[in-house]
């Protein structure tokens, strides 16, 4: 499953981790880390590095999942770059000791939230987007003050040691790590008692995460995924539902997980819209897509025929073409899906999009509701009570309307999933938070002291204070 890595810690066991751990945590106990300044010299390092690499991470992204320079640098060098400037123009503000109100009960005190970080934290990255997935949370790690150790996905080898060879050659092991190997590297590291984990990957692998960080009392944030629903309604606009859907599906050859897993669209205009979805498959890949520079290729052999044998033959409404010694499944549309299909079982993660019908929206909405939440949802209509019923009645990560993935694209808002689709989120000024304990202090005066609090007790004390308590 996992390949071996190389350098430091490739013979990585659980004595050598709780070694760099412990150091790590010292070296954030010595208030090295502490100073905004510290961190901001970080970041900016960080990013001259990535900078001073792009063309090799660009390379690696290439040999791994034939990415197109396009969008191995919007989706992911970019992506990074954006963050980072981001988080280093408000951190001075969101770092700062916040004093907040005092009940009166508290009189003569005051209170305040002091932002701190966790120590040493684990930060596993996914295949899919190999480089910003496992970038962009060390960026929050290291906003908030904490030291890190990164495990790149061992499935995008190219990516992992461009990754290895960035953190090693401008980090200290003390303060940033990188772990490279196998499934026994992945195994010391999350049974490991680090004092935070970020993991972003699949459902299954999470919740073997989360249960192993359990044992040690390890707090988590799980980015996870799930089968995320594309509504359309009958009153939008096709060709634009048409063309945003077909970017956000076949982005990074539909390995994205927050992609419209699958369409929900209202059976009056079910015909229309495929027709529109295949003139966009076409403008943007060509008659052949397989000869497209912009169409990524799918991660390896093993999800190559995970993905291909989702394909039905009698169902197939454009594309269904695959080869295997290219790792190559086409942009493709399944029509006439039923949701006790197979291709409904479990988040696909490719570029097949099956499209489901339904006449009546609370009935659409009563299904996806029937199953897991979603880590996203996209819905297309131009009425403001139908955009309304679904964002009130469904549960889901985040998602857009009449777009969609670009709401992860925003510092503003925080990315995460809700239930089965992952617990926490991340992005923006939500990033410091996560990876910072919000101490609570209250300060109070030394010579100030209500005997009412304090025994001996008695029923004056005692009315005194359901005044005050009520």
């Amino acid at each position: 499953m996992h390949e071996e890595g190389a350098g430091p810690m490739e013979a990585i066991t659980r004595t050598t981790v709780m070694e760099l751990v412990r150091n790590q945590q010292q070296y954030v106990q010595s208030g090295a880390t502490q100073s905004v300044d510290y961190r901001l010299k970080q970041l900016q390092l960080l990013k001259t590095a990535i900078k001073c690499n792009e063309s090799l991470i660009i390379e690696a992204m290439r040999k791994d999942l034939r990415k197109s320079e396009f969008e191995a640098y919007t989706t992911e060098i970019g992506f990074v770059y954006d963050s980072i400037r981001y988080i280093s123009r408000h951190l001075r503000k969101w770092a700062k000791v916040k004093r907040v109100r005092t009940p009166l009960v508290h009189w003569g005190s005051k209170s305040y939230i002091y932002p701190e970080p966790y120590g040493s934290v684990l930060v596993i990255g996914p295949f899919n987007y190999p480089f910003m997935l496992a970038i962009e949370p060390l960026i929050g790690a290291i906003a908030a003050g904490n030291c890190a150790v990164v495990k790149p996905s061992e499935y995008t080898p190219h990516v992992s040691a461009v990754i290895a060879a960035i953190i090693r050659a401008n980090f200290e092991e003390r303060y940033i790590s990188v772990a490279e190997g196998g499934k026994e590297v992945v195994s010391a590291l999350i049974h490991t008692p680090f004092d935070y984990i970020f993991f972003t990957g699949s459902t299954e692998i999470g919740r073997i995460v989360m249960e192993a960080a359990a044992k040690n009392l390890v707090p988590v944030t799980l980015e996870l995924g799930g089968k995320s629903p594309c509504i359309v309604e009958r009153d939008a606009d096709l060709d634009t539902a048409a063309h945003r859907i077909v970017w956000g599906k076949f982005l990074n050859a539909g390995q994205t997980c927050v992609a419209p897993d699958y369409l929900l669209v209202h059976q009056d205009i079910k015909e229309a819209l495929i027709v529109k979805l295949k003139e966009k498959i076409a403008a943007f890949y060509g008659d052949d897509p397989h000869k497209s520079a912009d169409l990524g290729r799918i991660v390896n052999e093993r999800h190559w025929e995970r993905l291909t044998g989702l394909l039905d033959a009698g169902k197939i409404a454009a594309g269904g073409d695959s080869r295997r010694d290219d790792l190559y499944v086409g942009p493709t549309i399944i029509d006439h899906v039923m949701w006790e299909d197979k291709i409904m079982e479990e988040e696909i993660f490719g570029p097949i999009l099956p499209v489901l019908a339904y006449d009546n929206l609370d009935a659409a909405i009563k299904r996806i509701n029937g199953r897991s939440k979603p880590l996203a949802l996209y819905l297309f209509t131009s009425d403001k009570k139908t955009e309304e019923k679904v964002l009130e009645r469904v549960s889901f990560g985040g998602g857009c309307v009449n777009d969609t993935i670009l709401h992860l694209a925003s510092p503003h808002l925080p990315f995460g999933g809700v239930g089965a689709s992952g617990t926490g989120a991340y992005h923006g000024r939500k990033s410091f938070e996560t990876f910072s304990h919000m101490k609570s202090v209250l300060k109070k005066r030394a010579k100030f002291n209500w005997s009412f609090l304090h025994p001996p007790y008695s029923v004056k004390k005692l009315n005194l204070i359901r005044k005050f308590m009520k």
